[in-house]
Formats: C-alpha cells, structure tokens, sequence
C-alpha cells in the first residue's frame, strides 16, 4: 500500500520569501538536496562523499541531505541506491522524497495496469537489480511478474520505501518531487500532483511563498527560476548528478559526473 508520510506539521514553521528578499535556511542550518539518482549508485555514492567532504570543510552547521525522490529505474542498481540510502540515513540527517517512480514501484505489487506502465519506464532495471531472472520476467504474465517481485523485494525494503516524505519545509524552501499547483494552499495539494506535476508549474512565474525544489523534470543544467530550482540533470541518461547547497541566502551545487567511466567531481556555478 502507498502511504507517503505528509507535510501537515511542517505547515506553521514554513516562511514566505517576500518581493525582494533572497530566501534563506534557518541561521546555523545547511541543506543538501539531491536530484533524482535513477538506479546510478556510482555517481550517487560519489556525490555522497562529495557532500561529506564538503560538509567537513565548512563552518559547524546542523546539515540536512534532502532526496528528491526517483532514487529507482532505468540505471543499473535500483537495489543498491535504495540500500545506501538507508545506510546513509542511519548515520546522518538524511530524508527521503517519494518520487513518482517509488509510486509505481510501490503500486505494481498489486495493480497489473501500473505493472506494466513501471516495467516500460525503467521497472524492468529495478527488478533485475534485486535478482529477478531476466529470461524469468520477460516470458511472465503480469501476475507471474507480480509474484516474481514479491519474491525478490524483501518486505522491509517495500516498507522504507513506503516512509518516503511528500514534502518538506526548511525555512524558505519548499522541497518536493515534481513540483505544487500553483495557487494552491500547501495543505489542499494533491498528493498524486506533487509526484507528477509539470504544467503549469514549470511556467508559472510568480511566487509560490517558498522557492519550490524540485527533481522530476529533466535539465542539462540545474534550472534555477527564482521561484523554483530544478535539480534533475538526468543522472541515467546524461552521467550527471546534482546537488544543491543551501547555507543562509547562499545557493551552490556540487555534480558528480561519469564520463568514458571515471566519476569527477566539481563546484558548479550556474
């Protein structure tokens, strides 16, 4: 069952940016928010001892990772982005978005139509990450392939995914998958929406109250519009891996980067 933790207690401690003002995180707060991963272990376990390194380097802070969301599909290790992730989240202050992919996944376990909407759009790489018999689950029915991931995704891996927040508040920054409708009160915000929303959030320019984060739309370049910033630079097709440093009105990004196999390491200025 699908059954991502919601925002209702974060709503009193939400700022509002005013005309004007930069938006800022809590003084003695640092913020790293992470763009969709995609199954990419190898650029995500980089990017984690990038934000490790450059945590250390800075001046003490309470620090928070943020992940967008779609840490599963399409690349290589769905299995091993979701165990790290847990690994990371027991040793730091580490919370997860739930992602339109995460819903799928979650949903293929009893609903066929969805199963076969997952397996076309990267599902199939998740499964054999968790040791599905790839000849198995290309000759399965829906029901067969159903009973093939229940087999293989252990209970308490469904159960984490499950935890995965809908959205979370961090000063003046609102942090969601996809994005919010515009206009409409945080708390009457369609949960399915936050997951799969473009339009007309992707265009609209006015102010949302808080600068929206956000994964779910892919940009060669993080896309920052002021009232939102776009973090999905592709990390499955492109090799390319974002995170967004956030420390008073300060905003920077740190990307992980794999070309002809060797993972770099950069600041970012966009």
């Amino acid at each position: 069952m699908l059954m991502f933790q919601s925002l209702r207690h974060f709503f009193s401690r939400r700022s509002r940016v005013l005309p004007g003002e930069a938006a800022r995180v809590p003084e003695g707060e640092r913020v790293y928010a992470i763009g969709d991963i995609h199954g990419r272990l190898d650029l995500f376990e980089a990017l984690i001892a990038a934000v490790e390194e450059d945590d250390a380097a800075g001046a003490p802070a309470e620090t928070q990772v943020v992940l967008l969301g779609d840490l599963v599909d399409r690349g290589p290790d769905s299995a091993g982005v979701i165990a790290r992730a847990r690994d990371w989240q027991r040793r730091a202050n580490v919370r997860i978005l739930g992602g339109n992919h995460e819903e799928m996944f979650l949903r293929s376990f009893d609903d066929t139509e969805t199963l076969r909407h997952f397996l076309r759009f990267g599902g199939r790489e998740t499964l054999l990450s968790f040791g599905v018999s790839p000849r198995r689950l290309a000759d399965a029915e829906p029901e067969e392939a159903q009973e093939l991931m229940r087999r293989a995704v252990p209970q308490d891996v469904r159960d984490f995914i499950a935890g995965f927040e809908e959205m979370i508040a961090i000063g003046d920054y609102l942090f969601v998958h996809a994005g919010i409708e515009p206009g409409l009160p945080l708390e009457e915000q369609d949960p399915r929406a936050l997951r799969w929303i473009r339009e007309p959030f992707l265009s609209h320019g006015e102010s949302h109250g808080a600068v929206v984060v956000h994964g779910h739309t892919i940009t060669e370049a993080p896309d920052d519009r002021g009232n939102r910033i776009g973090i999905d630079t592709g990390a499955y097709a492109s090799g390319r891996l974002t995170a967004l440093v956030l420390e008073g009105d300060q905003r920077r990004f740190i990307e992980t980067v794999e070309r002809d196999g060797q993972i770099t390491t950069a600041a970012l200025i966009v």
